[in-house]
Order: structure tokens, then sequence, then C-alpha cells
């Protein structure tokens, strides 16, 4: 394996295990003061698909499709088809020599009247195979570290424009297959992490007139319980629980053209961590520390929107923006093309998308393909490339609406 995969998930783990912070600056607060927010399992924050992934992965109001579990399961209901299949294939961290990282997605979707849509996905992520060592090098034995997340969901609309959907997830996350791990005092025994977690998404869609149609959609995913990596229930980590609003404009502009313009807007509903100000002491900065690590899921999800040691400015640079296009010829050849900004105060991803798409019957195909924007040469989404395949089944005539 790789080394580079076993720094990676060293610092995943230790994070985890000694509720660490990346990269804070104590010296006070300033517009450039860096305070991320980190979660357990963020792997349930990427794109699972080539489509939206293409076009900067906005997707909360892009046109339903079999990956609406992902952006916004109420979309389901307004879906083309009675029946789907759907699989994305990621290679991941290529940039990093890393070549036995992938990420793994499987939908499905099945119509069961004009009003209602079940789903269910499976999204697999490996870290391929590590050879632990101890502090003097010796070995402890090979890892296979993995995380995976299935859920079930249940779309319905309530009239001919809007619907809501709802989401059960069972999360799963095993980073050291129960290997001790130094967490810098000595040898933890850890154990894989477990949760559940609810999305709850909204979505409406409306012709303007005969030629162009508007769509509004929020959307909130892994709502639910902590992740902890051993038996001390202080070092539990937050599930990346996210708020997502945006929109989709699309102009048929004739029989063949067609063109879509999207913009979502995200923010994680988990707390944001204290930061040692001025004076402050390190037992107040402590103190501060272990109440973040005992706040609760729901009471976290609120004082997100107001907590940020920065105040106002610092939780409008918590919200991460994406933006994107695409084009349909004759519903056969797609074009798109997206950009994704967050702060780099706040973890620093900015990247440029591209993606194409074609569709023949009843299959479609979707690749897309990721350019970063920030100055450092080495950045490690470099060259990240998502591969689609969906089958969708439709009736021989359409599918009533109520």
């Amino acid at each position: 394996m790789k080394r580079t995969t076993l720094i990676i998930i060293s610092c995943l783990i230790a994070s985890s295990l000694a509720n660490t912070i990346i990269a804070q600056t104590p010296a006070g607060l300033t517009g450039q003061t860096k305070n991320y927010i980190s979660t357990g399992m963020p792997i349930l924050l990427i794109a699972p698909d080539a489509t939206s992934a293409g076009m900067g992965d906005a997707g909360v109001a892009s046109t339903p499709d079999i990956y609406s579990a992902h952006w916004n399961n109420a979309k389901f209901a307004f879906i083309d088809g009675n029946f789907g299949l759907g699989t994305t294939y990621t290679p991941w961290l290529r940039n990093l020599k890393v070549s036995d990282m992938n990420l793994l997605y499987l939908g499905a979707f099945k119509r069961i009247n004009s009003r209602s849509t079940v789903a269910a996905s499976l999204t697999y992520f490996s870290l391929g195979e590590i050879q632990g060592t101890d502090e003097q090098g010796q070995s402890r034995g090979t890892m296979h570290p993995n995380e995976f997340a299935a859920d079930v969901t249940y779309a319905m609309k309530l009239n001919d424009r809007l619907s809501l959907g709802a989401t059960g997830r069972y999360i799963h996350s095993d980073l050291t297959n129960g290997q001790s791990i130094s967490d810098g005092n000595g040898y933890v025994t850890t154990q894989p992490a477990t949760s559940i977690a609810a999305d709850l998404g909204v979505y409406w869609q409306s012709p303007i007139d005969k030629t162009q149609d508007l769509a509004l959609g929020a959307f909130i995913s892994n709502l639910g319980a902590k992740l902890s990596y051993s038996n001390d229930d202080t070092k539990k980590e937050f599930l990346p629980a996210n708020l997502r609003i945006g929109g989709r404009y699309t102009n048929h502009l004739d029989e063949s053209n067609e063109i879509t313009l999207l913009v979502d807007a995200n923010k994680l509903l988990v707390p944001t961590p204290p930061i040692s100000v001025g004076e402050e002491t390190y037992s107040d900065y402590y103190s501060d520390r272990i109440e973040y690590y005992n706040t609760g899921v729901v009471r976290g999800a609120l004082q997100s929107f107001y907590d940020a040691p920065g105040g106002i400015s610092e939780e409008l640079r918590e919200i991460q923006l994406s933006a994107g296009a695409e084009y349909w010829y004759k519903q056969t050849l797609a074009a798109r093309a997206g950009y994704f900004y967050e702060s780099a105060t706040k973890g620093g991803r900015q990247y440029l998308t591209f993606g194409f798409g074609l569709r023949y019957n009843i299959l479609q195909f979707d690749i897309s393909y990721l350019v970063p924007t920030t100055s450092f040469s080495s950045n490690p989404l470099s060259n990240t490339i998502r591969i689609s395949l969906t089958v969708n089944f439709k009736s021989a005539k359409t599918v009533p609406t109520i």
C-alpha cells in the first residue's frame, strides 16, 4: 500500500480519537483565521454521480434522476420512468498516486403510482489495503478500511408541482479493523462506528411558459447519531449533516436544443469548533472543547447558524456555493460545466468541473472531470474522474400527474 494512503488514514483516525482541529490559528480571529469544521465520514457529502459532478456539484433542484437520493430525495416523485438502475465508479485521490482508493455508488427507484416513488441506494468507499506499523516500525498487521451507507427513500407528490421526500440511512465506518491506534498518549482500542440518519427534502417545479421551466429545492441530509470509533463516549464525531438549497432554470430552445442553469448553496449543520482567542487560558479553551463534543445533534444543527467564533462574517464563509450549466442536443448528447467554491478558511476547495453525457434508448452514459483552481500545484482533487451508467425503463405511455 502506498505510504500516502497510510498517512491519509492515520490522519482520519487521529482526528476521530484525539479531538483535533485542523490548521487552527490560536492568535485571535481575523478574516483569514482557519477554523475548519471536521466531521466523521465526510464521504457522505461527495457527489456520487457524473451528472451533477460535471455541473459544479449542483443538484438540489436539477432534473430528477436515479441519483436524487443524494441531492434531494423529493425529486423522485417527479422522475420520468417506472423503474431505473444506476451506478457510478470514482477512482479517488489518484493525484496522490494512490491506486486502490475507490468510491462506488449503486441506486435504484420504482414508481408505485402516479404520486409515489420508492428508491434505495448504497454508497461504498474503500481505502484500499494498509500495512499497519507501530512507532518502532514493527508490523501490526494488514488493514482494509472501508465505509458504507445504505438507505431507503419514499417520495410523494402533494400536487402537480410540489413533492416531499424522506430517507432512512444506515451508516458503517470501519477505519482500523479493530486494531489499536496511537492517539499521542498511548494506544487506544478502536471499533467500527455505526449510526442511523435521516434526510428530508422538498421540491417544486413549474413551467413558466411553453418553453421554460423553473424548479426550487431544499434538502437536509445526514441528520443522525454521532459516530464513535472507541468506547470513549466523549470522543464522538458529528455526521456531516447538511442543508442544501437551490434552483434550476431550463429553456427548451427548440425541438433539438435545451439548456439548463443551476445554482446551489450548502451549509453544514454542525457546530463550529471553538478556537483559542487572545488571552483565553488553556483551561478555558479545553472547557470549550469538552462542551463542543458534548453538544447534541439537534442542538448542534440549530446553533450551527450562529455559533461561529468570528460572528456573522465567519458564518457566511461556511456557506459553499455551486453553479452549473447543462446543454442537451436532441436529448441524446449532453455537455456540462460548473464551478464549486468554498472559503479558504473553511477548507478551500475551489474547482471547475466538466462533463459529457450520451443517451440511447434506455441507457445513459455520463463522465465528469474536475480541475482545481487553487494555487497549490499538488492538489489531491486534481484529475478526479467519475463514470456513471444509468438504465431507465419507461412505460409505453406517460405516467399521469394528479
